[in-house]
C-alpha cells in the first residue's frame, strides 16, 4: 500500500437552532504536511463518476451504484496518491466533510487491526456524497462500506441536511459509531477521539451492530455507569495534552464565556455543548483561524513562556478550509452554500460559493504544482507566507482585507437571493454570481498583497538612516 500523505484538521460542527439563521453547518480545516499542496474547488457531473472505483492507496475496487447525484469537491490537484475529495456538497444539498484524522488505543487495535485494503479519506467522499438524500443516510451508507470493505487508518466525518448534522467516528478496522448533534448544539473536534456518551438505544445514535457486544465481549469498559466511546476506544496521551486538547478549549472557551475548566491539558471536554449565543459563520471562521489570541499561548507572542506549546488551530499546513452551510430561509436552489478558502486560515478570507452549479470559478477550480499567484490557493499561500514574518505590523492590513472580502461577498449572495427567482437559467446565473465573487476575491487579494509589499519596505533590516 502507498504511503498515505499526512492529513490532520480542526473540525466544528453546528447544528440549525444553534446558528445565528437557523441553517445547519459543518466546517472542517484541510491539514496537511509542511510542504504545499495544491488544492481544487470543483463540480463533479454524473457522467464523469466511475462505475468501478479503485483506490490509489490501498487498490480496493467497489462497485458504485447507479444514479449519481451532482457535487461539489475540493480534490488535491496532484491526484498520484488518490482523490481526496474533502468536502462538498451534492444537488439535493446533502453536506459531507471527510476527513478527521483520530485516534486510538493498543487495545482497540488488538481487537479490530486496521485493513491495509481498505477504504480511507482518500476515498470516502466520492464513493458516498453522489449517493446520500439526507445526512443520515450517509451515515448508514458509510457505516455500511467501513463494514464490507474495513478501512487502513481512523477518521472522523460529518453529513449535514437542511434539517440535521451527523458525525460518524470510525473505530478499529471494521467499526464505526455515530452521533447526531442535537439541533441546539455545536462541537469542536480535534485530531483524537472525539465521542463520549453514547446511547445505543437512542434513535440518534447509529453503530456497527456488534460494537456493544464488543464491548462487552472484551471488558472495554472503565466507567460505572455510562458508556463513553472516547474512554473505551480513544487515547489519553502526552500528544493529546499538547497537539488535540487545547484546540478543544480555545474553541469552547470561545463559545462558552463560563468554561469550567480552564486548562488546555484538561483530556475530558464534553463532545457536544450549547454555546452562550447563536453561532455565525464568522465565528466558525475566526475559531478555524485561531492560534491562542489573548492567551499566554498565542503563536504571535513571543515574550510569553507559553508561546508555541501547543498546536493551534490555524497553522501553517492549513490547504484549505471550508464551511458547508444548509440555509432554511431560502429557495433549494441557492440553499447550499460551499464557503472557502486556501492557504493558512489566520490569513486567508472565506467564499460563499453556491453549490447548485455546474462549473466553478477558474482561479479556484485551476493550479499548478508550482507556484503560480494568478491561481488562488498561491495566492492565499503568498499573503501568508508574507504576512507570517512580521504579524504585528501587518494586523491591520489581514484584518481590513478579510472583511472587505467578506462584506463585498455577502452583498453579491444578498442580492442573488433576491434575484434568483427571476432567473430562468438557475445554475447558469449562480455560476456567474460565483464568478463575480471569485473576482472581488482575486481582485482583493492582489490589493493586499501590494500593501503588504509596500509596508514591508519600510520594515526591512537593510536600510540607513542617511539619505543622499
Amino acid at each position: 500500500m502507498t504511503q498515505k500523505p499526512i492529513k490532520t484538521c480542526t473540525t466544528i460542527l453546528a447544528g440549525k437552532d444553534a446558528t445565528i439563521d437557523g441553517s445547519t453547518m459543518i466546517a472542517r480545516n484541510e491539514d496537511g504536511g509542511e510542504q504545499s499542496n495544491p488544492q481544487r474547488f470543483v463540480v463533479v457531473q454524473p457522467e464523469d463518476q466511475p462505475k468501478t472505483y479503485q483506490s490509489k492507496i490501498s487498490g480496493v475496487k467497489i462497485e458504485l451504484p447507479d444514479h449519481p447525484l451532482r457535487y461539489t469537491s475540493t480534490p488535491d490537484f496532484d491526484q498520484g496518491q488518490g482523490i481526496w475529495g474533502g468536502s462538498g456538497i451534492n444537488e439535493e444539498n446533502i453536506a459531507m466533510t471527510a476527513c478527521e484524522t483520530i485516534t486510538s488505543n493498543a487495545m482497540t487495535h488488538a481487537i479490530d487491526p486496521l485493513v491495509k485494503g481498505g477504504i480511507g479519506e482518500e476515498d470516502m467522499l466520492t464513493i458516498v456524497l453522489p449517493y446520500i438524500h439526507s445526512a443520515e443516510e450517509g451515515v448508514l451508507r458509510l457505516g455500511q462500506l467501513l463494514e464490507q470493505y474495513g478501512t487502513y487508518e481512523l477518521n472522523g466525518i460529518a453529513f449535514s441536511d437542511k434539517d440535521s448534522v451527523w458525525y460518524l467516528e470510525t473505530i478499529g478496522g471494521h467499526h464505526w459509531a455515530a452521533v447526531r448533534i442535537p439541533d441546539d448544539s455545536y462541537v469542536v473536534a480535534p485530531n483524537r477521539f472525539n465521542i463520549d456518551d453514547f446511547d445505543f438505544e437512542s434513535e440518534d445514535t447509529h453503530c456497527s451492530d456488534d460494537l456493544k457486544a464488543l464491548i462487552e465481549r472484551y471488558h472495554l469498559n472503565p466507567d460505572h455507569n455510562r458508556v463513553n466511546l472516547r474512554h473505551i476506544f480513544g487515547s489519553d496521551t502526552v500528544k493529546d495534552t499538547l497537539y488535540n486538547n487545547a484546540r478543544t478549549w480555545y474553541g469552547q472557551r470561545y463559545f462558552n464565556q463560563d468554561n469550567t475548566v480552564d486548562d488546555p491539558e484538561y483530556s475530558d471536554f464534553p463532545f457536544i455543548r450549547r454555546a452562550d449565543f447563536k453561532i455565525s459563520v464568522a465565528d466558525i471562521k475566526f475559531v478555524l483561524s485561531s492560534h491562542y489570541q489573548n492567551t499566554p499561548y498565542d503563536m504571535y507572542d513571543f515574550d510569553s513562556e507559553g508561546q508555541g506549546k501547543y498546536r493551534p488551530i490555524g497553522i501553517n499546513r492549513n490547504q484549505e478550509v471550508h464551511v458547508l452551510q444548509i440555509r432554511n430561509d431560502v429557495s433549494d436552489a441557492v440553499a447550499g452554500i460551499h464557503w472557502l478558502a486556501f492557504g493558512p486560515n489566520t490569513f486567508n478570507a472565506l467564499v460563499p460559493f453556491y453549490a447548485n452549479v455546474n462549473d466553478t470559478p477558474a482561479a479556484f477550480k485551476d493550479t499548478t504544482t508550482t507556484y503560480s499567484p494568478n491561481h488562488a490557493y498561491w495566492l492565499s499561500r503568498t499573503l501568508s507566507t508574507i504576512s507570517d514574518a512580521n504579524y504585528s505590523s501587518y494586523l491591520d492590513i489581514r484584518d481590513h482585507y478579510e472583511d472587505d472580502v467578506t462584506s463585498q461577498c455577502l452583498r453579491v449572495q444578498m442580492d442573488t437571493d433576491d434575484q434568483i427567482d427571476k432567473q430562468t437559467d438557475v445554475e447558469k446565473y449562480l455560476e456567474q454570481q460565483n464568478q463575480q465573487m471569485a473576482d472581488i476575491y482575486m481582485k482583493r487579494s492582489t490589493e493586499a498583497l501590494g500593501a503588504l509589499v509596500e509596508k514591508g519596505m519600510y520594515l526591512m533590516h537593510l536600510r540607513y538612516n542617511l539619505d543622499d
